[in-house]
């Protein structure tokens, strides 16, 4: 950051709008590749409500490669604690319906006793007001990195090469910052978004939930049908659905609630046996379905709530967010860097909104689903009759089928793919299905890496370094010269890694791979493509697929 003698203007080369996980995930990638930023919030200190509470698989690799996974395990959920799902009349009865679900340190052991492709981390269960001052702590300990709370974005003009924004600070002081790009990270009711006068598209206003905040640690250990992360309560019309948080000492309750003192009569009577707790908060929010009809516009962007609003039902709010920022940051980069071609900021919208469409359509069929076995409630539930248990029986066997399209989506989580990106070289075919919610590992141009274990036991994903790289797969000999001097002429950072395991090889199908610096294939071949130029200018930015002729195609792609 640098201050104008003289002047009450800042300069930094981003502004981030907006210190929640995105914002703050976004921070802290582009200050670790060197970029000069700012992180304005205009609260005063970090958010203190539980929101998110899950990091999942792909969000959780992310933070490998930020080098902060380890330490957000160490804040969250301890590692040992199992995150089961139950249904059940209360939290005092034997459960209608258990769906199990590994702890962090079991489902490490798993992964780390098989190489068959599937994603290097599990999910973490952490809240969000333990989150966010903790990626706070790693975004300040950048040098190139500032973040100022109490700090409100009020407009922003832009011009050919700069964006000026005004911001009031908590005093009341007005400043004008002015940077390269703008990034609104602010929510739903994004300021950034309204500015660029962005509309949003799908369902809005759906329903009015209430979130309570409970203190109960006595909770955890007395529940008689196990330890879990979510308890649904198989009670109408509220059907309360307890969440515990990552101290095992606080719970959230979500109810459709008509006041705030319901729902902690609500809170009590789930609990249905004497336990003692404290109420923290109890907060009203609204329930969307909405995505951003556009990303951005010249050189402001939005990312996270801003760009998608999706009911929390899967968690795909923050995490997709997570997603966002890790796309926008390394193009930002590599534009300010001087190597980003005009196509690379430009497929940031392209590839991220059909994941924001296809996550809001993801939580819908989840929100769906809960409703279908919430219908199949009848007042005989509790009864020890024939017609109770039969209830009992039908709300558990439409549970069964339906809360795995909230807790088994690994495909929808880690499996996405980038499809008709102008920055990934294109592959004859359909490829595999983006939208399956299981993950099937492949290297398909869009795809993201999938995790190989090498054989000296470490994991490919921690050699592959911030720029792109070139995998040489099993012993392959084919001289990839060609194409390493065309991605070096485009300035851009490359590494070259050969990988002798066959099991990379077999996992991949290919010889040659070429990544980009989130981790995501750009190209595939078995020999160096026919026009290795074409290919380089297209996965830097520099050229758009659809204008290139056939024969610049790979020679083992074409005719297949």
């Amino acid at each position: 950051m640098q201050k104008i003698p003289g002047n009450s203007v800042t300069e930094t080369q981003v502004l981030i709008v907006g210190a929640g996980p995105v914002g703050l995930t976004m921070a802290l990638d582009l200050g670790q590749r060197g970029v000069r930023c700012m992180l304005i919030e205009r609260n005063e200190t970090a958010i203190q409500l539980p929101k998110m509470e899950r990091c999942n698989a792909r969000t959780m690799e992310i933070y490998r490669r930020l080098g902060v996974a380890e330490k957000i395990r160490d804040a969250g959920l301890p590692r040992e604690a199992p995150m089961d799902v139950f249904l059940a009349t209360s939290m005092a009865d034997a459960a209608i319906a258990h769906l199990p679900y590994p702890s962090v340190a079991r489902a490490k052991a798993e992964i780390a006793a098989r190489n068959d492709g599937q994603p290097l981390e599990p999910y973490q269960l952490i809240s969000q007001y333990t989150l966010e001052p903790l990626l706070r702590s790693f975004a300040e300990a950048l040098p190139n990195v500032t973040v100022r709370f109490g700090c409100e974005l009020t407009e922003f003009v832009q011009d050919a090469g700069s964006v000026s924004a005004s911001v009031r600070t908590g005093g009341g002081a007005k400043e004008t910052i002015r940077a390269a790009y703008l990034v609104g990270c602010d929510g739903g009711s994004s300021t950034v978004r309204k500015q660029l006068g962005i509309p949003l598209q799908g369902e809005g206003n759906i329903r009015k939930l209430r979130q309570a905040l409970f203190h109960c640690p006595e909770l955890y250990g007395r529940i008689p049908m196990g330890k879990g992360r979510h308890y649904h309560i198989a009670e109408g019309p509220h059907f309360a659905f307890i969440i515990l948080q990552d101290s095992t000492r606080h719970w959230t309750l979500h109810a459709g609630a008509a006041s705030d003192a319901e729902m902690i009569e609500l809170f009590r009577k789930s609990l249905a046996m004497p336990v003692a707790f404290d109420t923290l908060s109890v907060n009203e929010w609204t329930q969307h379905l909405l995505c951003a009809e556009r990303y951005g516009e010249g050189r402001a962007f939005i990312a996270g709530d801003a760009a998608h609003l999706v009911i929390p039902t899967g968690g795909l709010g923050m995490n997709t967010g997570a997603g966002d920022a890790i796309d926008l940051s390394w193009k930002l980069a590599a534009t300010l860097a001087g190597w980003g071609g005009p196509q690379l900021l430009a497929s940031y919208e392209r590839e991220r909104r059909q994941i924001g469409l296809r996550n809001v359509a993801v939580s819908r069929a989840a929100m769906q689903g809960r409703l279908s076995w919430r219908a199949a409630y009848q007042p005989n539930v509790s009864e020890c009759t024939s017609e109770g248990a039969a209830t009992r029986a039908e709300m558990a066997r439409r549970f069964d089928v339906e809360q795995r399209k909230v807790t088994e989506i690994l495909g929808i989580e880690a499996g996405y793919r980038y499809i008709d990106s102008p920055a990934i070289w294109p592959e004859p075919g359909e490829g595999p299905d983006p939208n399956s919610p299981r993950y099937i590992p492949t290297s398909w141009p869009g795809a993201r890496l999938p995790h190989v274990w090498l054989d000296d036991g470490t994991a490919l994903h921690d050699h592959i370094g911030p720029g792109y790289t070139l995998l040489r797969l099993g012993g392959t000999r084919t001289d990839t010269g060609h194409l390493e001097r065309a991605m070096r002429a485009t300035g851009a950072p490359l590494d070259l890694l050969e990988v002798a395991s066959d099991a990379a090889r077999d996992i991949y199908g290919y010889d040659l791979l070429l990544l980009r610096p989130d981790l995501h294939v750009v190209w595939r071949g078995n020999q160096t493509p026919v026009d290795a130029g074409a290919v380089a200018a297209v996965v830097t930015g520099h050229g758009s697929p659809a204008k290139l002729e056939p024969s610049f195609l790979p020679t083992d792609t074409l005719g297949s």
